[in-house]
């Protein structure tokens, strides 16, 4: 009796393998859905906002947006953006009295997200 458990171990475990559940994605499918390879679009991004100025630092630039009538901080990947633009951001994790070392500036509050897409002037 013995030597039949491993083999019908191992016969369950191939079959749990071979195919997720009905209504699930593939592993395949999931790893698109968590990681995918292409930004979002514009029409995904939930904030816009008039670009104020922006000052790169390493690899990041940190943009001064008007929203709603108020300025606030962000921190995208290094990109080029004008005063006067219309960008589309994500949210993003929230910093406050951020001392950045290299500009050697402390900003009340500073969003760090990792996609803007620039709608135009």
């Amino acid at each position: 009796m013995k030597p039949l458990l491993p083999l019908c171990l191992a016969a369950l475990a191939t079959a749990a393998l071979a195919a997720p559940p009905p209504g699930h994605p593939s592993p395949a499918q999931a790893m698109d859905m968590l990681m995918p390879e292409k930004p979002p679009a514009p029409s995904e991004l939930p904030n816009q906002g008039k670009v104020i100025g922006s000052v790169d630092a390493n690899d990041f630039t940190y943009i001064e947006v008007e929203r709603g009538g108020a300025a606030e901080w962000i921190a995208a990947p290094k990109m080029v953006v004008k005063p006067g633009s219309t960008i589309r951001y994500e949210d993003g994790s929230v910093m406050t009295d951020f001392y950045s070392k290299l500009l050697k500036r402390t900003f009340p509050s500073v969003m760090f997200v990792g996609h803007v897409a620039v709608m135009g002037q």
